[in-house]
């Protein structure tokens, strides 16, 4: 059986499949970006999902592509987490960059960008990867993902830079309080997916315009910080990966309108795309 495994700070798709290639199960775990989890609960998380533990056994391959796994150090961590559980596997671990680029990939290059709780991007030209910016996570980059809009999110709440109506439906959302808004920003180990979580209260308003706006300006310094300096940006589709602009589609639209670029698909979950391409191009 063969393990593909897509991981973002928020959760991880797993699809395993047969020995025919075809699907045999689908699962879900919590996120295992190594820059956030302590390394020590990847291994019970994985063990508490019974579905995992009915063919840790049979797992001969696995394919795992996880946000937080530029770095080797991280991949190396993932692999040697993994290899506990999945004993007789063999492992091979990358960025999430890559699962975005095979999933977004339809036959020509384009640019690829992640949208979701963090954010990234990179040229796929359907065999080599460019990736011209680095990725500074959720303290100085992420534009445009869930953890930035949250951000923003609380910080105008507190700052009281929200609409009266806004402000009052927010308070009576959550009723946060500014020490635990810092213990959940500070002393937990996945703040940037704390942060995200918050775009619930704004998808379910993002028609109302100090939030479309709020969104759009996000966009736009998604676009500006993570696309334009690829110098294909003019001419090459811009595909996007990731529940942020799955849910903020238009408003992504229209800032890429608005410096004429040309965003071709947006997909929420990569993870069925993934696979066919592992079907079609690596298996």
């Amino acid at each position: 059986m063969v393990a593909i495994v897509d991981s973002g700070s928020t959760k991880t798709d797993w699809v395993i499949l047969d020995d025919f290639k075809k699907v045999f199960l689908k699962t879900e775990t919590i996120g295992f970006n190594p820059n956030f989890i302590n390394k020590e609960l990847i291994v019970p998380e994985i063990e508490k999902n019974n579905s995992l533990a009915t063919v840790k056994n049979s797992i001969t391959r696995i394919f795992f592509y996880g946000s937080g796994c530029g770095i080797q150090k991280n991949c190396e961590t993932i692999e040697e987490e993994l290899s506990k559980v999945f004993g007789n596997a063999s492992i091979t671990v990358k960025e999430d960059l890559m699962a975005a680029a095979y999933a977004a990939y339809n036959g020509k290059p384009a640019i690829v960008c992640i949208m979701g709780t963090g954010s990234n991007s990179c040229y796929f030209d359907g065999q080599k990867l460019k990736i011209k910016l680095p990725s500074l996570g959720f303290l100085m980059g992420d534009e445009g993902s869930g953890s930035a809009i949250g951000k923003q999110l609380v910080r105008r709440y507190f700052m009281q830079k929200l609409p009266e109506d806004l402000h009052r439906e927010f308070e009576d959302t959550y009723q946060l309080t500014i020490d635990e808004a810092l213990k959940n920003m500070y002393h937990t180990t996945r703040p940037n997916a704390y942060l995200a979580d918050f775009n619930k209260f704004v998808v379910e308003r993002k028609e109302h315009p100090y939030f479309k706006q709020m969104v759009f300006d996000e966009m736009m310094n998604f676009f500006d910080y993570q696309v334009l300096p690829y110098e294909e940006s003019k001419d090459a589709e811009i595909n996007f990966i990731g529940s942020i602009a799955y849910y903020y589609e238009n408003i992504l639209r229209s800032a890429a309108a608005e410096l004429n670029l040309n965003v071709g698909h947006v997909v929420q979950k990569p993870i069925e795309s993934l696979v066919n391409y592992h079907i079609k191009y690596i298996l």
